[in-house]
C-alpha cells in the first residue's frame, strides 16, 4: 500500500515536489517568472542535501538545457525549468536533444505568462514542443502537476526523448491541497551513455532523425491512452468542447447543459481518436486554451474547413490574454459575471524602483548628462532596472530581450548614433551580455556600456548572480581597455564622480565600461533582519 498525505502546494511547489519523489538528481534553470518557484523548492528540500542534488543556478536557459543533458548522459534524471521566453535562448540545444535522444529521463518544464504579467511576449511553448516532436504535457491542476513529473520522467526513460512539461502563470502561482507520497523512488544509478547517437555529425544526424520519424507513432499513442486525456460525454448535443490544460477548470465552471462532450486535454500531440470521436456527436467545436490557438489551428486540419472551430481565431475567446471563466462563459453564449468592479477613485500605483535603489542613481546622473547630447540614445535591457523607462526618470529608449541593450547601442553606433549607451545589469550581463561586448570590443564600436551591479538577481527575488565579483575580469579578459573598465558607488552624495565619469568615458572612442555596484535594498534588508534575529536568539 501507497502511504500518502496532504500538502497544499503552488503549481510550481507541486512540479518541484513531484521531480524530487520521482528520483531527481539535478534541476538546472535561469530564474524567470512564473517558473522561478520551482528550483528555489528544490534548493530548500531537505532531500535535496540528503541526496546531494545539484540545484545551483545557471548563467542561462542555453547553459541549463545543456547541462541537463549531460546529467541524462550520464544516466540521471534532470530537470530544466524556465520562462516561454528562455526557450528562445535554450532553443538550439532543446530541439538537438530530441535528435540525441536521452539516457536518464529528461524533463523540460516551461512556464508561459499569457497576459504577459512579468513578461515581453506571450508566446506558447506548445510550438517549440511540436517543433522538436517530443511529447508534451500540459497538467489542468496541481495535482496532475506533482503526479504527472512521475509520469514524464518514466515516459522519457521509455521513449529515449525528452519530454516538455508546460504550465501557465495561474497555475504557477496558485495553490491548492495535492496528495502526495510518502514513499520516494530512489534515483537512478550511474549509467553514462557509451552511443554514438550524441555525436551530430550529419551522417549520424541523418539517422537519428529517422529514429525521431519512427517514435512519432508511439508517441500518439501514449498521448491516446493518457490518464491525463479524457472524453466526458455529456447530456446535450450539438457544441462539443476541448479544454487544454488550466483551462478545463474554467470549462466545468461554466460549461451549459448543451454541450455534447467535453474532452480534457493534457498531453500531446493531439488523440486523433478522442477528437474525431467528439467530432461525430457534435456540430461544432469550441477549443479552450490558455494561451495561443495551438490546438485549434491543428483541428482545422485534422477535421477539414467544412467543421465549424470555435475559440480565439474565430472571435469566441479573445485572440490575447489568459482566460477567465467569465471569458469561457460569454464564448458558451451565458451572461458573463464580473466578480470585482473596479474601484474608480484609488489612485494608480504602476510599477517602481524601490526608495534607496542604487539604480535610481544610475539614471540620474545618465539624464543629467544624456541632457547635454542632442541625439544620446539610452538602450535598455530586462531587469527591474527596465523601470527606468518609467516615470519620474523615462530613460531608456528600447527593451527588447536580454543582452539586446548592448548590441543595440552597437549598432546604433555603427548607424551613426552619438553617444550610444547600453544600460545592463549584473545578471543579465553573465546571461547574454557578455557576447555583445566581445562584438564590440572586436569592432571598436564608440559605445558606452553601463553595467548596473547590485550583487543579485533582483528581479526575481534576489537569487544569485553568476559574475558577482568578477565583472571587471570579465571585461578584461573580453578585451575593454582596463583604463575604459571603471567603477563606481551609485549613491547621491557621489553623483559628481558618476556623472564626470560618464562623460568622460562617452567622449572615449571606443568600447568604455562603467560598473556602478551597490547592494539591492532588498536583499540588504533581507540580511540584516536575518542578522539582527541570531543576535536576538
Amino acid at each position: 500500500m501507497i502511504m500518502k498525505e496532504k500538502k497544499l502546494l503552488l503549481g510550481d511547489e507541486a512540479i518541484a515536489l513531484g521531480a524530487l519523489h520521482a528520483g531527481l538528481s539535478g534541476v538546472y534553470a535561469y530564474p524567470g517568472t512564473p517558473s522561478t518557484e520551482i528550483t528555489e523548492f528544490i534548493q530548500r528540500h531537505p532531500l535535496s542535501r540528503e541526496r546531494n542534488i545539484h540545484s545551483r543556478w545557471c548563467t542561462n536557459e542555453k547553459t541549463a538545457m545543456e547541462a541537463a543533458l549531460g546529467m541524462s548522459y550520464a544516466g540521471k534524471r534532470a530537470l530544466v525549468c524556465m520562462k516561454h521566453v528562455g526557450m528562445n535562448v535554450c532553443a538550439d540545444a532543446f530541439v538537438n536533444s530530441a535528435i540525441t535522444g536521452v539516457n536518464g529521463g529528461l524533463v523540460v518544464l516551461a512556464a508561459d505568462d499569457p497576459s504577459m504579467h512579468s513578461s515581453q511576449n506571450e508566446q506558447d511553448s506548445r510550438f517549440y514542443g511540436k517543433f522538436a516532436m517530443i511529447p508534451i504535457f500540459e497538467p489542468s491542476n496541481q495535482q496532475e502537476c506533482y503526479d504527472a513529473m512521475a509520469t514524464a520522467f518514466a515516459l522519457s526513460e521509455s521513449l529515449k526523448l525528452p519530454v516538455m512539461m508546460r504550465m501557465v502563470t495561474r497555475l504557477a502561482h496558485s495553490r491548492a491541497a495535492v496528495e502526495v507520497k510518502k514513499d520516494v523512488l530512489p534515483t537512478n544509478a550511474l549509467h553514462p551513455d557509451t552511443g554514438k547517437h550524441w555525436v551530430l555529425l550529419p551522417a549520424i544526424a541523418r539517422k537519428q532523425y529517422l529514429v525521431l520519424l519512427d517514435k512519432q507513432e508511439e508517441i500518439a499513442r501514449q498521448a491516446e491512452a493518457s490518464a491525463y486525456t479524457r472524453l466526458e460525454k455529456m447530456e446535450g448535443k450539438g457544441l462539443g468542447v476541448i479544454a487544454c490544460g488550466i483551462a478545463y477548470n474554467y470549462v466545468k465552471e461554466v460549461a451549459p447543459q448543451g454541450v455534447s462532450a467535453i474532452l480534457k486535454l493534457s498531453q500531446y500531440p493531439l488523440p486523433e481518436k478522442q477528437i474525431k470521436e467528439l467530432a461525430a456527436m457534435s456540430d461544432s467545436i469550441l477549443v479552450v486554451e490558455d494561451g495561443q490557438p495551438v490546438v485549434e489551428q491543428d483541428l482545422k486540419a485534422l477535421l477539414g474547413a467544412g467543421f465549424p472551430i470555435k475559440g480565439r481565431l474565430g472571435g469566441q475567446l479573445p485572440r490575447t490574454g489568459e482566460l477567465n471563466p467569465d471569458y469561457v462563459a460569454a464564448a458558451f453564449g451565458k451572461e458573463s459575471h464580473v466578480a470585482f468592479e473596479a474601484v474608480k477613485d484609488v489612485v494608480g500605483r504602476p510599477p517602481a524602483l524601490c526608495q534607496g535603489c542604487g539604480h535610481r542613481d544610475v539614471y540620474k546622473a545618465l539624464n543629467l548628462v544624456a541632457a547635454e547630447y542632442p541625439d544620446a540614445r539610452i538602450f535598455g535591457d530586462i531587469g527591474c532596472y527596465t523601470l527606468g523607462a518609467l516615470p519620474p526618470f523615462q530613460s531608456i529608449n528600447s527593451c527588447v530581450d536580454m543582452g539586446a541593450s548592448i548590441t543595440m547601442a552597437k549598432g546604433a553606433a555603427d548607424a551613426g548614433v552619438f553617444p550610444a549607451i547600453a544600460v545592463i545589469g549584473d545578471s543579465t550581463f553573465t546571461h547574454s551580455g557578455m557576447t555583445g561586448l566581445l562584438d564590440a570590443v572586436n569592432d571598436h564600436a564608440n559605445i558606452t556600456v553601463v553595467i548596473s551591479d547590485n550583487l543579485t538577481t533582483a528581479m526575481t527575488g534576489g537569487q544569485d548572480s553568476a559574475g558577482t565579483n568578477k565583472f571587471e575580469a570579465i571585461c578584461l579578459g573580453i578585451g575593454v581597455e582596463p583604463e575604459h573598465v571603471r567603477v563606481v558607488v551609485p549613491l547621491p552624495k557621489n553623483m559628481e564622480e558618476i556623472t564626470r565619469t560618464l562623460r568622460e568615458e562617452i567622449n572615449y572612442n571606443g568600447v568604455s565600461v562603467i560598473i556602478p555596484r551597490r547592494e539591492c535594498m532588498q536583499t540588504l534588508g533581507r540580511k540584516l533582519r536575518k542578522k539582527k534575529a541570531e543576535e536576538n536568539k
